[in-house]
């Protein structure tokens, strides 16, 4: 990415356009998360539309992730050589082309090609809100503004699980599918249309420095090479896919049968954790940026997540409202991934910190394509071959043993985040 500078535009009028510009990328990044956990409820419908396996359908949810993943590194370049306002235009309506063609898709393959457009469009969305915030506001506040767009793109998230639930169980998983593919224009239109790629004057279109601007196998070769930037990636990756493996697919089945309540209601559980990660995002954001720390608060984090999520899969006796409320606590913890974006530009300052900040992006999303189908291969693994309308049905045990993993995860996310360094807010490597 380019250059930023701590100083952010002082007009009302510039300081205006710069929020707006970041609110609507922050607003696509939602708009992405609705399509992102999408899947979560239409889960037996795919399986007795398509005549797939819960693996299938793992894989199906995941190839969101692999397309996402795939794109981060060249995100940053992109942004860069065209623009946010070209680039997230763009990409909003490849994101709405994906939903349209999942909706009508007539084969699970073809809902594999929409699946990966949505992927392609959503992946430049998060980046490009990190770009326009890093070129019109204050840097000082930078995590905090992160976690901001973190809780925002979250919202979208809970939208797409208990209100879309609804919609499903109203419309069909088709014809919802297709209203959500609709937004797309209009998102596209505001984008385009009130949008700016630099402040007037911005130092981001003069020279900043006397550094010579390096290419992007440079640029990956010095993030590369910084095992800091391993670190942060991998804390990123396994605070984050927990999530993603439970709340944004197997958690709506799995509540739906633990506690025998209803789709729409099982959807609106899982949206305690994006609740949690809406209110933790910007928490941990601001504080961190308060206190100038970041190690300490992601050690914490690690250890709530780790908790409350074997407390709200194991502890016996567990009634829907504790259950829930563990969800929340969950989501408020993970939150603290906010401070990884923030950490990997303190640790790669310079000329690499955009290729940084993409590994880490594809990184906290890398952990969802993984554990989605392999979640999904441990419960085929225990099926007994119970079928509900032509969807296999899984047992309590099944859901036990398969989510096991789920704690262990994030316990791997606090052993990498006691072997980050602390930055105290700073940059602490300079690209040479």
């Amino acid at each position: 990415m380019s250059a930023s500078t701590d100083l952010a535009p002082t007009s009302s009028k510039s300081r205006l356009i710069g929020y707006t510009g970041w609110l609507l990328a922050t607003l696509f990044f939602s708009y992405g998360w609705v399509l992102r956990v999408s899947p979560s409820v239409m889960v037996e419908q795919l399986m007795r539309d398509f005549t797939v396996t819960g693996a299938i359908i793992g894989n199906l949810s995941a190839v969101y992730f692999y397309a996402y993943a795939a794109l981060q590194m060249p995100v940053g370049l992109a942004h860069d050589r065209w623009g946010p306002r070209r680039v997230l235009t763009v990409m909003s309506l490849v994101a709405g082309s994906g939903a349209l063609v999942f909706a009508i898709a007539p084969t699970v393959e073809i809902a594999y090609i929409g699946r990966a457009l949505i992927g392609t469009g959503s992946a430049f969305a998060l980046v490009g809100s990190m770009v326009l915030a890093s070129r019109w506001l204050p840097q000082r506040s930078f995590a905090f503004f992160t976690g901001i767009a973190l809780s925002i793109g979250l919202l979208g998230g809970a939208i797409g699980q208990g209100p879309l639930a609804f919609l499903v169980q109203m419309l069909g998983w088709r014809e919802a599918m297709t209203m959500v593919a609709a937004g797309a224009i209009v998102l596209s239109v505001l984008i385009w249309a009130l949008t700016r790629d630099h402040p007037p004057q911005s130092p981001a279109q003069k020279p900043v420095s006397t550094q010579k601007p390096i290419g992007a196998l440079t640029a990956l070769w010095q993030v590369a090479r910084n095992r800091q930037t391993l670190y942060v990636s991998m804390f990123a990756c396994f605070v984050g896919a927990p999530s993603l493996a439970f709340g944004a697919l197997w958690g709506v089945p799995y509540t739906m049968q633990a506690f025998d309540i209803s789709r729409t209601e099982a959807a609106f559980s899982m949206s305690f954790t994006l609740f949690g990660w809406i209110i933790g995002g910007p928490f941990w954001g601001w504080i961190s940026d308060r206190l100038q720390r970041r190690k300490l608060p992601i050690v914490v984090g690690a250890l709530i997540t780790t908790s409350s999520m074997a407390a709200a899969i194991y502890m016996p006796g567990l009634n829907l409202e504790l259950f829930r409320t563990f969800l929340f606590i969950n989501g408020f913890a993970a939150g603290t991934m906010a401070i990884s974006y923030a950490l990997i530009k303190e640790h790669n300052a310079g000329n690499g910190s955009g290729a940084a900040m993409g590994l880490v992006n594809m990184m906290a999303v890398a952990g969802g394509a993984i554990f989605q189908p392999i979640v999904g291969i441990l419960l085929d693994n225990q099926w007994r071959g119970v079928l509900a309308d032509g969807a296999r049905i899984y047992s309590q045990d099944a859901y036990a043993n398969a989510f096991l993993l789920l704690p262990t995860l994030y316990f791997v996310s606090l052993v990498f985040g006691l072997c980050i360094k602390e930055t105290h807010g700073r940059p602490v490597f300079k690209a040479k």
